[in-house]
């Protein structure tokens, strides 16, 4: 694979292997977790740049950079040579107890590179709500107070911390019993509601038996659907917590690292929080993300004094921070970001084209940079487009609180003309 490949399909997936492996999984797996049905899943057992393939030989295009990680593309060279060489000298370290040199190099580099001024200090983890259980927790011990603003549509992980910030019964009403019951849910903002929106935080903000210490929130919503904040609403928000004294977290585990043609979404609002949520294309593959926040607020967590009150055996693990700062160097040196941005426009007008040719199927079309949603009438058509796209080659997820949401994500490396053929094929398909 060269990684700019068009599709080859040599059997309609998921072909053969792939149902083998699906009933082989289905009986050591739990059944919540892989969909097993008559049009999915795909095995896959390669990937280069913008392509992937799958256990019967078919190759695709994959508009989802699965799940916004393989930010600089599927096995980056750079990024494998640097867990290789990282893995040969030292592959676990004791992040709490003897860390490595990697982890000062990316702690400093992931400082340099979050928005705001001044001095910043950083908390690692391994998946995003790691991330977010960590700002979570860092808020409280800056503010002292538990309530946390969170939105509707928003998705910010599992684990409980997250899950309570998290929307959607579908992942909460199994274990409210279990949930700590410290959020405050509004409405996440548009155009139209924005001004409404913060006069609400205000009135909570104010309200003299309030316990609001935090306010949390993606400037785009990613599994929400693609939903960008209004930009003017990002710049009140942060006015606003600044003033009634809330810590403001942005969660940009899918929309940093060049995914909206910024480093970070805020960026297009000018604006930036006292804790940032990293994840996902921080590293282009493998798994480790980051709380990086302003000093005087991380400055709330006690110093240690050899037994850590927050951490984890793989924080800061030197093979995750070798693989993060071979992405960074990566993005840098090919201008990824600025390519995001470009790339971002062409995805606007072929989108903006196929809602005016086809208003009935797509309701909506919005994002920025190389992460777009396509707004689909019902999730029926999202779902045949995404089937009949993954036939074709083409691999999009669906998003979106019902579903409805076709999700447009691919690594920052396709190729133009990849990316023009797989917009036409979703088209097709869409139609």
């Amino acid at each position: 694979m060269t990684g700019t490949e068009l599709p080859r399909v040599v059997v309609e997936p998921p072909g053969p292997e792939s149902r083998r492996l699906a009933a082989e999984l289905r009986e050591v797996e739990s059944r919540n977790v892989t969909y097993v049905g008559a049009d999915a899943p795909i095995f896959l057992r390669g990937g280069a740049g913008a392509n992937l393939e799958d256990v019967d030989g078919n190759l695709y295009i994959d508009l989802s950079a699965a799940f916004a990680v393989a930010a600089i593309g599927h096995s980056n060279p750079r990024v494998v040579a640097a867990i290789a060489e990282q893995a040969g000298r030292l592959l676990h370290g004791m992040g709490d107890v003897y860390p490595t040199q990697e982890k000062v190099a990316l702690a400093r580099e992931l400082c340099a590179l979050a928005p705001g001024p001044g001095s910043k200090r950083v908390l690692f983890g391994v998946t995003g709500a790691d991330a977010i259980e960590a700002a979570i927790k860092t808020a409280m011990m800056a503010t002292r107070k538990p309530g946390v603003i969170c939105f509707e549509g928003a998705y910010h992980g599992l684990t409980y911390g997250a899950l309570e910030v998290t929307d959607r019964d579908h992942f909460r009403a199994p274990f409210k019993k279990q949930m700590g019951g410290f959020s405050r849910r509004m409405a996440f903002p548009d155009e139209t509601t924005w001004q409404a929106n913060i006069a609400k935080i205000e009135r909570l903000a104010d309200d003299p038996a309030s316990d609001i210490g935090a306010l949390i929130v993606e400037p785009i919503q990613g599994r929400g659907g693609d939903r960008p904040a209004p930009l003017e609403w990002l710049r009140s928000v942060r006015e606003l917590t600044r003033k009634k004294g809330l810590i403001l977290i942005f969660d940009e585990v899918y929309s940093g690292f060049g995914r909206t043609g910024r480093w970070f979404a805020c960026e297009h609002a000018g604006v930036a929080p006292d804790l940032l949520c990293v994840g996902k294309g921080i590293a282009s593959g493998f798994p480790i993300s980051a709380c990086i926040g302003r000093e005087d607020v991380m400055d709330s967590w006690p110093a240690s004094t050899g037994e850590a009150i927050h951490t984890s055996t793989f924080l800061g693990s030197p093979a995750g921070c070798a693989a993060a700062l071979a992405s960074i160097t990566e993005m840098r040196e090919r201008n990824l970001i600025q390519r995001s941005a470009a790339l971002g426009a062409l995805i606007g007008d072929a989108l903006d084209c196929l809602q005016r040719s086809v208003p009935e199927n797509v309701t909506a079309v919005r994002g920025r940079g190389m992460m777009w949603g396509i707004q689909c009438a019902s999730a029926g058509i999202a779902a045949a487009a995404m089937t009949g796209a993954l036939r074709q080659g083409v691999i999009i997820l669906s998003a979106g609180v019902r579903s409805d949401v076709l999700s447009i994500a691919p690594p920052l490396v396709i190729s133009e003309e990849q990316l023009r053929f797989a917009l036409a094929t979703l088209a097709r398909c869409v139609r």
